[in-house]
Parts: structure tokens; sequence; C-alpha cells
């Protein structure tokens, strides 16, 4: 369905016309014709458009097959797009009323007093004022609306303030024109500035960089906080003028791309001008994402609904807390015994006359036995426990995403936790390189600089011709002509293992910005000394030879700042606190961070070359990128073709996890060995190879890969076979080990979170050896504990024995990998699972994104109904697990945002776990059970009476309160003392988090029981009928004493229930106390008509009310005194000796 724009369109707004116009530089542009005048759009409002309604008839062929777009014609699309805007509205005019009420009325509470209000226009069965039913129900509703109203006007906003934003519009009459994204369409051709956001789907055609690459921000699509590296299509870039492209009529310029799809890490296209080119995820930029340095020229291939951003948008599935349906299933019961009785007073009536309207007002009368503010004010206590979390100073920035489930935080029994940057910091720092016969540590980097400096050689400065010391150069770089005939020296190997971690990475130095005066000045001087004269720029951008400004903006990074700056001035102006590294993954910057420290420093790098500088002599070495093989979590594996422009030769390096790297590399007795000893010690492992390749070899190897690229079905799976076919033989040159250190306090917390009987599972995609280690590291696994590590099967019978001898161990934990959990819940599903969910912790390594999502289906498939399952991890590869758990928390970590973005709650460190689990999820669970009872005994108490009431006057169906009283009763009378019980907590949060086995107490749900409904049950009766029949055995004979009698004693009853339900007691709660009282005492003397004044100021009148008041609370205050002396809960001894102390 098309998205109705924020923003209303003029009928020439996709003109491009001449008033704010300005010209491409150089003019000599071609104009077409002028049939080829932009589309109009008709007038639109916001929230609803003629246009979005009919877009349901529309074909949708736009979703499903490849798309040629003509580049900027849009006169030539050949079907019809979506509209380019951003609606994130809920409702509109029309239909924000019925969608309201039917989300509210989905519910049976509000249903139910819906039938119950409509009954009241049908004069048999009226039984009070229309406002007595009609009144609570309307407020609620009104306030429904109210907030609905509110979030889905701010929705409007932020949506048309996208839709507005101005991007500039290049046309084929040679002109630019601002206009807003909501007008962009399908082949237009934009330019997009710094800092802007990317408004549709698009093709990267130019940048301003002469390299033709740019940086990007994505943590608003995936989460990812770091740059990522996008690349004009070589053909587009290459030209001087676009404007020849875009303009050109007799062969046009076309874009083949696939149909829109999900995944934002793949793409499928070509462009087509006077040849055939390959455009992948490189070539594009999606929408959401901002462009992060230069300026870029785009053109559109993908709007509104079609966009991978607004298909990755998806409503996350409505969680309902345990308490929710708890309480629901005491309304049930509830509801059965309202029927009941009504039956039984009719019963008792006798079936004589109309008996069914009879019936209907004994339902009526005692319908308040549900109340209707239960919901408002389960809703109301719920918002205000989100405020206490994100307010509380100990766990700064934590975020409540999701406020209907705060009670959840009090229940959980299992908790699934991810590895790296959840236990561990993603704080990558290197410890380890093995070489097959020596081993180096940090301690041994001034060893290693040395190795390098004697295996280097000094030659002359970097900026000599290459022709001149080329061969110089060649004799001081390790080569690998002598590798077949005589066994590698250590003096070779360490150079040589080096120089490919310092090669194999997709890491990019990026310069700070006082370092940009410095090579914008030596830039000026370079130029006037006509020794690196800048390119003379395309027109497109704007771009002025010699202008300071065009030079790339700030930050600077390795891909624009060095091709304007010479070599030599390059090692002058640049020094090592200038340069941080962006890469998408942190262990490729603790490799590349290394190399520098040992003496060998990235110093440039773009999308065609590589620089490298000994540290030692200032000595450049240049490398010619050849080809890229990204990293892919199905890969497990990224590889790098270079061209050594010392010595011309070319040289694959690949580096990957040890288990895809042990069938690649030549044979070896060392590697498997190392690489389990690593991850005994917790560090992460990647193993280096290469292979030398001859010319002819790289022609060959090109030519398939050309041809593979080129495909735009089943892309990958061939791209991946021709590669494959180089990852062969090839030479092992080290085993590296990085480390990942703990998040603070984690190994306290799992300590506390295990006292408090909460499970910890942990999930991660390492090694068994590793997690293992990890596990043991953090405490996740107790000393005391066994463990049983499940061997590796393949057939039912293995999975049948290893079940056995799991069944024999007793409190042991498991580790287990994903691929043979796979296997043991594809044959014995409840038998695993019902062994594996008593253990004290579970450990899964090698499992994937789903296998934790299916993990977590599981455990709330065959755990305990009484606990709930949470879910805890930073990484996008977290997302499902987060989403698919009862309760999901994200970090903000390094790995983005996205897990947070994702989750129920947002925390900074795991640390805060511990708090937002034992002290605010215990108070937000205990809060709402005393709440949620206490407002079904104030329904429950009035039912009583009325059916009291109406026994002793020969069951006649005649309300005890009229008008104002029963709406007073449930509203000003009770509401602020009663809501003031979400401020109750019965220990400190110092003493929560000493003992965390109060947290364990709450698993066994007590705090709201079927033992705990039916005293209050008993309660509301007891204390009903003492109201009643003290009232009537103490009143004179004029009615309207009882009511004065028993109203008030009702009232003061309630005050003082809610006064010995309190456990500790909050300024607030005064206030509500005193607040509710004036409000009655004031009533009393405001409405006559429902009381006798000249009574109200009796002796009788008071000595009365406060006997049956005793009466009804003296018996229970008594019993809690003797409860608390005799057998005082564990709670409260605790408060005691805390106070002692």
């Amino acid at each position: 369905m098309e998205y109705a724009p924020l923003v209303n369109e003029d009928d020439e707004a996709n003109e491009c016309l001449s008033s704010d116009e300005f010209e491409l530089k150089p003019p000599n542009i071609i104009s077409i014709n002028n049939e080829s005048k932009l589309r109009n759009k008709p007038k639109t409002k916001m929230g609803i458009s003629c246009s979005s309604i009919l877009s349901i008839c529309r074909n949708k062929a736009h979703k499903t097959q490849p798309r040629n777009i003509m580049i900027s014609r849009r006169d030539l699309n050949s079907i019809w797009y979506p509209k380019n805007v951003i609606r994130n509205q809920k409702y509109n005019i029309l239909t924000f009323i019925p969608l309201v009420l039917f989300e509210q009325f989905r519910f049976f509470l509000n249903l139910y007093f819906l039938v119950m209000a409509c009954t009241q226009f049908i004069p048999m069965f009226r039984v009070g004022y229309l406002y007595t039913y009609w009144g609570p129900l309307a407020f609620v509703l009104f306030v429904t609306m109210l907030r609905e109203a509110y979030d889905d006007i701010k929705r409007a906003y932020r949506d048309k303030e996208l839709n507005s934003q101005m991007y500039t519009l290049l046309c084929t009459n040679g002109r630019r024109k601002k206009v807003p994204s909501s007008q962009l369409q399908v082949s237009d051709v934009i330019i997009i500035q710094k800092n802007q956001r990317v408004p549709a789907d698009v093709v990267l055609l130019q940048t301003s960089d002469k390299s033709g690459t740019c940086f990007i921000r994505t943590d608003q699509l995936d989460g990812e906080t770091d740059w990522k590296l996008r690349i004009a299509a070589p053909m587009t870039h290459s030209l001087e003028d676009l404007s020849v492209l875009i303009s050109e009529t007799s062969a046009t310029a076309k874009i083949h791309a696939e149909p829109p799809s999900l995944s934002i890490h793949e793409f499928n296209g070509v462009i087509s001008w006077k040849q055939d080119e390959p455009l992948t995820v490189e070539n594009v930029l999606w929408s959401g994402t901002v462009v992060a340095t230069g300026e870029v020229v785009c053109c559109v291939v993908y709007t509104g609904s079609d966009t991978r951003m607004v298909m990755n948008t998806s409503k996350p599935r409505s969680k309902v807390g345990l308490l929710d349906i708890e309480i629901n299933t005491l309304t049930k019961l509830l509801f059965a015994a309202l029927v009941l009785l009504s039956v039984v007073m009719l019963i008792l009536k006798g079936f004589r006359g109309p008996w069914y309207r009879y019936l209907v007002r004994f339902f009526l009368l005692f319908s308040y036995m549900i109340p209707i503010s239960l919901r408002v004010n389960l809703d109301m206590g719920k918002t205000v426990y989100a405020w206490f979390i994100q307010r509380d100073k100990s766990i700064p920035e934590t975020v409540v995403r999701t406020s209907t489930i705060p009670e959840e935080l009090g229940r959980i029994g299992y908790l699934l936790s991810d590895k790296t940057g959840t236990l561990t910091q993603n704080l990558m720092i290197f410890k380890r390189i093995h070489l097959g016969t020596v081993s180096y540590t940090n301690e041994n980097q001034a060893e290693v600089s040395n190795l390098l400096k004697q295996q280097f050689k000094t030659t002359t400065i970097a900026t000599t011709p290459i022709h001149d010391n080329q061969q110089s150069i060649a004799s001081a770089l390790p080569s690998g002509k002598t590798r077949n005939v005589v066994k590698k020296t250590e003096a070779t190997k360490v150079p040589e293992a080096v120089k490919a971690l310092a090669l194999c990475h997709n890491v990019t130095p990026v310069f700070e910005e006082k370092t940009s005066t410095s090579l914008d000045t030596s830039a000026r001087s370079t130029e006037e000394k006509n020794t690196n004269p800048i390119t003379a720029p395309r027109t497109s951008i704007t771009r002025r030879s010699g202008d300071i400004s065009s030079l790339p903006d700030t930050p600077l990074t390795g891909a624009t700042s060095l091709n304007t700056t010479d070599a030599s001035d390059l090692t002058q102006l640049l020094s090592p606190t200038d340069v941080t590294y962006q890469a998408s993954s942190p262990d490729e910057i603790a490799l590349v961070e290394w190399t520098e420290q040992v003496g060998l420093t990235l110093v440039h790098r773009d999308l065609q070359s590589m620089t490298l500088q000994l540290n030692s002599t200032q000595q450049l070495f240049h490398y010619q990128i050849l080809q890229m093989f990204p990293f892919t979590s199905e890969t497990k594996r990224m590889g790098i073709i270079i061209r050594d422009e010392q010595t011309n030769e070319i040289i694959f390096y690949l580096k990957g996890a040890d288990v895809v790297m042990q069938s690649i590399v030549q044979y070896n007795d060392w590697l498997q060995e190392e690489c389990s000893n690593m991850a005994r010690e917790g560090l992460r492992t990647l193993v280096v190879a290469k292979k030398h390749l001859t010319s002819e070899q790289y022609q060959e190897f090109e030519q398939r890969l050309m041809k593979a690229r080129l495909q735009t079905i089943d892309r990958n799976r061939r791209v991946n076979e021709v590669i494959e076919t180089l990852e062969r033989d090839m030479e092992l040159l080290c085993v590296t080990g990085v480390e990942d250190k703990l998040q603070e306090n984690v190994r306290q917390t799992l300590e506390i979170l295990r006292n408090a009987g909460i499970k910890v599972w942990m999930l991660t995609g390492d090694k068994l050896e590793t997690a293992t280690c990890i596990a043991k590291s953090s405490k996740l696994i107790g000393r005391d504990h066994d463990i049983y590590t499940f061997k590796q099967i393949t057939t039912r019978e293995d999975c049948l024995q290893e079940l056995n001898m799991f069944r024999r161990k007793t409190d042991a934990c498991l580790i287990i990998t994903g691929d043979t959990l796979q296997i043991c819940l594809s044959f014995y599903e409840r038998d695993l699972m019902e062994l594996i969910i008593q253990c004290p912790a579970v450990v899964v390594c090698r499992c994937s994104p789903t296998q934790k999502a299916n993990v977590v289906d599981l455990l709330k498939k065959y755990g305990s109904k009484r606990v709930r399952v949470c879910a805890i991890g930073d990484g996008g590869n977290d997302v499902s697990m987060i989403q698919s758990a009862d309760v999901g928390v994200g970090i903000v970590g390094k790995e983005g945002k996205q897990a947070s973005l994702a989750a129920d709650f947002s925390i900074n460190q795991f640390s805060y776990l511990s708090r937002l689990l034992l002290v605010h999820g215990r108070n937000s669970y205990k809060r709402s059970a005393a709440l949620s009872q206490f407002v079904m005994h104030r329904g429950l108490i009035i039912s009583v009476m009325q059916a009291i009431f109406s026994s002793i006057f020969y069951f006649a169906s005649i309300s005890l309160y009229q008008g104002f009283l029963l709406v007073g009763y449930g509203t000003v009378y009770t509401m602020f003392p009663v809501f003031s019980l979400v401020l109750d907590k019965d220990v400190r949060s110092e003493i929560a988090l000493l003992y965390p086995e109060l947290y364990k107490e709450l698993s066994k749900g007590r705090s709201l029981s079927f033992k705990t409904f039916f005293l209050w049950v008993f309660i509301s009766i007891y204390q009903g009928g003492a109201i009643m029949y003290g009232s009537f055995l103490l009143f004179d004979d004029d009615f309207i004493h009882v009511v004065s009698i028993t109203f008030t004693s009702l009232i003061l009853t309630e005050l003082l229930m809610v006064a010995l339900t309190i456990r500790t007691w909050h300024p607030l709660m005064i206030l509500a106390q005193l607040l509710s009282l004036a409000c009655y005492v004031l009533s009393l003397i405001v409405l006559k008509s429902h009381f006798d004044p000249e009574f109200l100021q009796s002796w009788d009148f008071i000595w009365r009310v406060l006997l049956v008041t005793l009466i009804s609370c003296l018996p229970l205050y008594v019993l809690k005194f003797v409860q608390v002396k005799c057998k005082p809960p564990i709670q409260q001894k605790l408060m005691q000796y805390a106070t002692l102390k």
C-alpha cells in the first residue's frame, strides 16, 4: 500500500523551472524535448490521499519483477512505483476513532462495560443515572484517545519533517531544482550533501572525491556504529561531465535492478550505457543512512514502501505479561461469580413476572464486581515503573522501550546471554601470534620490531620514483620466490606474517580535524609548485581546482585525503595521535594497531591502493588493490588480492576462522593444536594464509569473476564458486589470538543472578574452547559445578548414547555446539530439553542467530510456566533472540544500537541487569500484584453490600447508591490512595541486592495467586457484611441515614485498608490519604440531595460510623499484628536487621 505524504504538493513541483535554478558547470549541456518534463502529482493532505486509497488496487509488479530504470527519465518508467514518503502514523482523520475503539473493545473488560452501559438506554433495565456507567467508560476512552492522538501527532510531525527535507534534483534539461524528498521518483538523479539523510534507495554514480568513494553512517538502519565505505559505479564516476549521461537521448543509460527485497547486505544489478558493469551492495546507499564525507550524485532505484528500510521495519510482536494473564484469569472468575450471584438472587426472588428483566438488573447492580478502573490503574502503574527505571541514577541512560511489561522483570527464571559485547566488552586486545615454531606476545614487541628492521633494509625515501629504487626495495621486502627451495627461518616468517596482517583487512585510517588544516595547506602549496596538481573537478558536483573548500570534508580518511597530498609530505604531517581506524570488525582494528606498534603502519588506503610505512625509516611501500572479498557470516573468512608495486608480485591473502581455514591451507601438524590452546586461554583466533599468483593466473581468474558478477540470478553463489578456485593449497603464515575483555563487574553480577535463582545460558558463535574459557573466567560456571561437554554426533544412536551419559550426571553444566544441539533436537527434543532445563548453566557455542531464537522458543515451551525467559545481547545477530524472549534487554555497545533499539529495555552495561531485575523488577511485580488485588477488593466490597441490601429489601433490584456516589467511589474518593500503592516497597534497594534470595521467592508467584485472591474475597465479604449489618442494627427509621452511615464507613474502610497494606510510607501516600478524605468531606457538604446535613452534624452519625468502621477493620489489624510478631516475613526480618546494623 502506498504511503500518503505529509506535505502539500504543487502541480508544478516536479517540473524543473527557472525561479531558483542554477546551471551546471560547464554549461555545455544537451537539452531535451519538453515532453520529457517530470510528471505532475495530485495534491494531498496530511494522513490520507486519494492516491493512497487507489494504490490498494495498483498492480504489484513493482514488488515482484526486476526493474529497468532509464536514468533521469521519469517519463519512461514502464510500471507504477510507490511514492517516496515515510509514514509512521497509525491513524488518519477517518480511521482514528474506529481503530482506537476497536483496539479498546478487543479486551474483555472494556467490552463488558460497553455492553453494561448500553443496557442503560433501555428503560426497563435502567438501575441508575446514565453517567454512572457511561462516565467511567467515557473517561477511560477519552484518556486512551488523548494518549493515542498525542503519540500519532508526534509521529506525523516527524514524518512531515523527513518528507519535507529538500534535495537537489538534476533535470534532463541541464538544470538543478530543489524538491522535497516526497516528490522524488524512480530514475531521478539527485545530489546528497554531507550529513544529509539518504531519502531513497539509490545507486551511487559519482562522489566529490576523485577516488569515487565515500563513507556513510548506517546506525539507523542496521545499528552498527562504524562507517561503511561505498564506491561509485566506475562507468559513471569516470565521466568528467555527468550531464552527458542524463541528457543523452540516443543512448539512454539504464540500470537493471532486482525486485525489492529485505536483505540490506545484498544487491544485484547492472548499469548499462556503452557497456555493462555489475552493481553490488557497495554501489548503493540505502534509505535512512547518512552521507558522512563529501557529497554524492545518485540515481533513485527504490522509493517508499519498496525501500529496504521500510521493508525491514516491522511491528514487533505484542508482548503480554504473565501478570496480565493471571489477572485476566481472575477477571473471568469474577465474571463467573457475577453470573452466579445474579442467578441466585433471581432464584431467591422467584421466577414471577418479567424475570429476565430482573436477571439483567441484578447483573447490572453487581457489575462493579469487575472494576473498570482495574485496567486504567495497571496501565498507569506501568508508566510509573518505567519512569522510575529511567530516572534511576545507579543505572544511567537506561531506556524502557516497552512500558507494558515492567512486572516481567520480577519473574525471570532463565537468562540467555550473548558473549561478545555482552559478557565481554567487544574491546579487542592483541595477545599472541603463533608461526608454527615460535610464539610472540605483547612482551616480545621489541623482538618483532628488530626482526622487521633487519628484514626491511634501508632504502631511499619513498618519494623517489619507483623505477629508480625498485630493485633495492624488492631485495628488502620478504619475497616468496625461495619458499620452495629453502626452509624459511624465523627472521623471514615474522616479517611476512606482520606484512600479511597489515595488508589483509578492510581497515581505513581516519584523520582528525586538526590534521585537516595541515593537509589543506600542504595541498595548496603543492599545487602552487605544480608538483602534484589536483585533477580538474567534475561539473556535476561543482568542484573548482585550487579551492581549498573543495577538498574532502573532515574528518579526512585515507580514502580521500591522501589523494591530494604528496607521500613525502604525509610522513611529516601525520602523527600517530592524529589517526584512528574505521572497520566493521574490532578484531581487524586490533591487528592493524598491533602492526603499527611493532613498526609497520597503515598510513593510506583507498579503493585501488594501500600504503604501509616502516616506522623506523619512515619508508613507504605501495600496494595496488586488485580484488577485495569481504567477510560474511557464511564464508567466515575475508580475502584480498594485491599487487606489490615494488616487486610487481601478485599475492592473494586470506584470513578466517580455523574451522574453514584448515581445509584451505597446506598440510601442517600444529594449526589445530595451537588454535585449541589459544581458545582455552579465552582468545579469539584467526588463521592467516597467502598464495602467489602469476599474471596469467590472475587475468584468467578476473575474467571468470567478472562473468559471475554480471549475473543477476544466483550471483553470490556463482561468485563464491569462482573465489573458491583460488582457496586451495595456500601457505599458512600464522595464527593470531586477541582477547575480548570481560565487562565491568560481570563476575559479581552473574553470582548475584545465580543466587537469585536465575539460570544463565550463554549462546555464542565462538568456538567451544573459547566459550568454555569465558564461561569459567566470568564465573558463569561455578567452581563447584561439574562440566559435561556433548560430543560431536551425526547419528541417532550417537545422540541416544550421549543423552544417557548426560542423564547420569547430576547438577552438571552443559556445553554443546549448535550443530549437535540441532541434531539432538531433531531426534529427542523433549528428552533433551527436560534434561538441560535442570542444568545450573548451559553454554551453546557455534550458535547461529536463528538457533538462538529457537532455543528461546524451546525454553518457553518446556520451561516452568511460572517464570519468564529473558534474552540479552548487543549486536544485530541477537535481535531475533531478543524479540522472541518474554523480556528482551539490549546493550548499547561497540556493535551498535540495533539490539538496543529492538529490545524492551536498553542498558549500557551488563552489570546494570542485577539492579534492573532485583530492584525494579521485584518492586514492579509486587506493587502491581498489590494494586490489582486491592482494586478488585474495592469492587467486591460494594457488590457484597449491594447484595445484602437487595436481600434485606425482598430482593429488590434497586441500587444502594445513586448518581455521583457510585462514580466518586471509584475515582476521587479512593483513587489516589489506592494508586499510591505503586510507591510502596517492602525492602530498600540495597537490601534487595545484598540478599538476592528475596528474588527467588517471586518465581513461586505467591504475590498474586488463587490463595491471595480468595483471601481478598473473604476480606471483602466480611467487611461488606460488617458495614451493612452493623449499619442496619444502628440506623434510624429514615433510609437516608443508612446511605450516609454505610457510604462513609465504606470510604473510611478503604482508606484504612490502604494504610494496612502499605509497608513503607511515602510522603505522597500521606498526601493522597488526606486529599481523598478532604474530597469526601467536601462532598458531604455539597451533595445535600444524597445526605442529611443535620444528621451529619450529630454525634449519632459520628459514633455509629466510627463503630461500624472499627468492626470492619480492627480484626484485620489485629491479625496482621499477630502475624508480624509470631511469623514475620523474611523481608521484615532483613529490614529490622539492617536498621540495627
